[in-house]
């Protein structure tokens, strides 16, 4: 999957034509998903869903068509990742393997674990990030430990088949200098946080209404996708450039060793948005990545800190709040940039986690325990339907 993500980017990027066909690429896979899909169309969520309640069947037939659709994705220019592609890959080959095994109910619960967690970590090299997303994930402020050694097998054994046996290569990113530890750096870096928590926030609630009115205005998911492609064609002529297409992995290396666009966070996030919202194959999270890292760049130079350092923060807080799970940001954080800066990188994590709120990217994600002690969550609430229960409470708040 790695290596065929770079070899579609390059031949993107030597044939520039290929972006005109965006459209048509999208209209394809969405086709192919309405004839083969059936519930495979639910992505990330499936799982986390099948996971929780044991109620869904997770088709072989996921694997295949997630890795498929991904590519024509970032083959024609789309704005996505591919964490959400390695997961669900992960969860299907897991789900057929329980399958062959005749596994009881709490061992394949147990084996879509270790799928997400060997997904997560082969994908991007970050075995001990894996490990700990695979069960975080589950519920908001719940880890559940009963996997805990499975998850880190399948981790390790991921990512030592995909840098050892296929030789694949990590990008590794360097953060320089850490500051020291004084309580006006905390502070900055405190409300730089704040604002990575409220990106993550914006980037989920934008996709998620996206998705609703692409679906609203085009009932026909071939024409959605289609027309969705056509958008991202035009904002790559208004924006003028072609940087915020596929991974832009790029843009992320720019933010540690170079120049950005002081914007340039702002159109990452709508670029991914406008993709995802379409239908477009592919994950959430390289884009929050570069979504992160270049805001942090940005605001390096309002806070006077070192642009790097804080791209750094913002490359894990970013993502941290549109999936709720700090320990393993942290401990991603720890595995790409170190352990010199290991108090900035906590900081980042649970402040971001705290200032997204109760929202994210995945809406089967359960809300164990409430982010704030002061809102009530009834039991077995996922992030769809908190708000459903917020304003349940509003309208019995304005009654009284």
């Amino acid at each position: 999957f790695l290596e065929g993500l770079e070899y579609v980017t390059d031949l993107r990027n030597l044939h520039p034509w290929l972006l005109f066909g965006l459209p048509l690429g999208g209209a394809f896979v969405s086709y192919l998903y309405l004839k083969l899909g059936k519930n495979s169309s639910k992505g990330n969520n499936l799982i986390l869903e099948q996971i929780h309640e044991g109620q869904e069947t997770i088709p072989l037939r996921m694997a295949p068509l997630v890795l498929f659709g991904t590519l024509v994705t970032h083959l024609f220019g789309g704005s996505a990742g591919r964490e959400g592609t390695a997961v669900q890959m992960g969860g299907s080959l897991a789900e057929a393997f329980g399958r062959i095994l005749k596994v009881s109910a709490k061992d394949r619960k147990m084996l879509l674990i270790c799928g997400i967690s060997g997904g997560f970590g082969s994908i991007f090299g970050t075995p001990l990030a894996g490990t700990v997303f695979g069960l975080e994930v589950l519920a908001i402020g719940l880890i559940s430990h009963e996997a805990l050694i499975p998850a880190f097998v399948a981790s390790m054994v991921g990512d030592l088949v995909t840098t050892s046996f296929w030789g694949v290569h990590h990008i590794h990113y360097e953060m320089g200098p850490v500051p020291d530890f004084s309580l006006g750096v905390v502070l900055k870096v405190v409300l730089a946080s704040a604002l990575f928590g409220l990106t993550s926030l914006v980037f989920s609630e934008l996709t998620h209404f996206l998705k609703k009115m692409y679906t609203k205005i085009f009932k026909n998911p071939m024409l959605k996708s289609a027309c969705g492609g056509l958008i991202v064609i035009g904002l790559v002529y208004v924006v003028g450039t072609r940087d915020y297409l596929g991974l832009s992995i790029p843009l992320i290396q720019q933010s540690f060793n170079g120049d950005i666009p002081s914007l340039a966070f702002l159109w990452k996030l709508l670029f991914t948005s406008l993709t995802l919202g379409a239908g477009f194959q592919g994950g959430e999270v390289t884009p929050l990545f570069g979504i992160g890292a270049t805001l942090g760049h940005t605001l390096a130079e309002v806070f006077g800190l070192y642009a790097p350092f804080l791209a750094a923060l913002g490359f894990i807080a970013v993502f941290c709040g549109a999936t709720s799970t700090p320990i393993a940001c942290f401990i991603m954080g720890i595995e790409l940039f170190g352990s010199y800066g290991a108090e900035y990188l906590f900081i980042a994590c649970i402040v971001s986690y705290l200032a997204s709120g109760h929202t994210g990217i995945y809406t089967s994600q359960k809300i164990g325990i409430s982010k704030v002690h002061s809102i009530h969550v009834p039991e077995g609430t996922t992030l769809a339907t908190v708000k459903q229960h917020k304003k349940k409470l509003a309208d019995k708040a304005a009654e009284g």
